[in-house]
């Protein structure tokens, strides 16, 4: 007797659980509801007979059982992928725009996951400001853009909200009586204008001492000793510090990150969806380490 095949979906939901930790995440990159894929994975664990997934209140934990089928899930589904692809045709192309500041260390993993959500969907990324890709957006040359709230926009999917800080090298120190030294990144960018504002408020003399094209520029400029930066944590470079505190410096918000998007359904729906789960994954555990391709 043929013993009944495994659903693709719930093994699907299965991985998304395993890799982002959380069933509302799944949820989010599969475009359903989170009573769906708790419905999918029980079905999955009846047709396997054991437990693969432990669910607190506080956490979800693969058990002994689901680290061990981890890797025949993702086998599994990359040889259907496989055998998909051979009849899938051209390549459809997803041009999305990121932004800069939100950009981390993290986004070879993030395009990994939406090379593994369709490998024949050719990806196209372009960095820039959040200003500048808003643009491109609204004149249709993006497909989509994940970037920082920007004033005069109210539209957009939340997708997180991180926190920014004043970042300097370890053992840095300001000179006393002199302006704060600061790194930026050129105008019209968001993150600079709030920084200079709040200095501004907060009557604290400060001056522009390194200007970057990129946050990597202004992250070098920090740990070359230059001055201090408004950066989030999750773009840090290894060694930097919050000097905030220790500086009197006022108090940088949480900064939210929104994804525009005119894509909906089909291929290159599911992978936008699936990134953009990824991405609020990292930003709200603060740290690339959550994320695996």
């Amino acid at each position: 007797m043929i013993e009944r095949p495994l659903d693709l979906d719930a093994v699907q939901a299965f991985l998304h659980i395993a890799e982002l930790g959380s069933f509302t995440r799944a949820a989010d990159a599969m475009r359903t509801t989170q009573s769906a894929v708790s419905l999918k994975l029980k079905r999955l664990e009846e047709r396997l007979g054991c437990r693969l997934v432990e669910r607190t209140p506080r956490s979800v934990e693969l058990s002994a059982q689901g680290a061990a089928f981890l890797d025949r899930a993702r086998d599994l589904l990359a040889a259907h992928q496989r055998a998909v692809t051979v009849f899938a045709g051209a390549r459809q192309r997803l041009t999305i725009g990121i932004s800069d500041h939100v950009a981390g260390p993290e986004l070879p993993a993030l395009i990994a996951r939406m090379n593994a959500q369709d490998p024949k969907l050719l990806i196209d990324i372009r960095i820039g400001s959040s200003g500048e890709l808003l643009q491109r957006f609204d004149r249709r040359e993006l497909d989509a853009a994940i970037v920082r709230l920007h004033a005069g926009r109210s539209d957009g999917q939340l997708l997180a909200e991180e926190k920014f800080g004043w970042y300097a090298a370890a053992g840095w120190q300001c000179r006393a009586g002199e302006p704060l030294p600061v790194a930026t990144m050129p105008e019209p960018c968001g993150v600079r204008g709030l920084a200079a504002q709040l200095l501004d408020d907060a009557g604290l003399p400060w001056t522009e001492v390194f200007v970057g094209g990129g946050v990597a520029a202004v992250s070098a400029a920090v740990m070359a000793g230059l001055g201090v930066a408004a950066l989030a944590r999750r773009m840090l470079p290894f060694g930097a510090v919050d000097v905030g505190p220790r500086l009197g410096l006022p108090d940088l918000p949480h900064l939210p990150v929104l994804l525009h998007a005119r894509v909906a359904d089909g291929r290159a729906g599911d992978a936008l969806a699936a990134l953009a789960a990824a991405y609020g994954s990292v930003v709200r555990d603060q740290g690339p380490s959550s994320i695996r391709p």
